[in-house]
């Protein structure tokens, strides 16, 4: 399957580096999730730290999807470019998981703080057109 572009997989089409989507919801924490529960939704595949959070998903997978594809956040509204992601530099937003830069002394969810009004507003903007193809 060719990995889909709008969203940041890694060549297993696997999603957050392999992070629990349900540990940043339930326990407020980026945990490592475990290839043994792992599960593939429309050929992205999510790693769980355990069953119950597995099936959590299951459940409800929209209410865990990564906002703007997985990439960084403050890029996503500041210019439209989809930059890596730092799993354990996130903020939960209006319900939606997002993802941030930290890296290199770096740490673009200190500049998404500062202004994240308008920058949500044209990060939803700009994947709104995006994912209209």
């Amino acid at each position: 399957m060719a990995q889909n572009t709008n969203l940041n997989l890694d060549k297993s089409n696997k999603a957050i580096e392999g992070y629990d989507p349900v540990a940043y919801f339930t326990e407020n924490k980026a945990i490592k999730g475990d290839k043994e529960f792992a599960l593939n939704h429309h050929g992205v595949i999510y790693w769980f730290k355990n069953l119950e959070n597995k099936n959590t998903f299951k459940k409800d997978p929209s209410k865990f999807q990564v906002a703007y594809g997985g990439w960084c956040a403050y890029a996503i509204g500041e210019s439209g470019d989809k930059v890596k992601i730092d799993p354990k530099t996130f903020k939960l937003v209006d319900g939606k998981l997002l993802l941030f830069y930290n890296f290199y002394f770096n740490n673009t969810l200190t500049k998404w703080n500062e202004n994240e009004s308008m920058l949500k507003t044209k990060a939803d903007e700009y994947w709104k057109k995006t994912m209209d193809f």
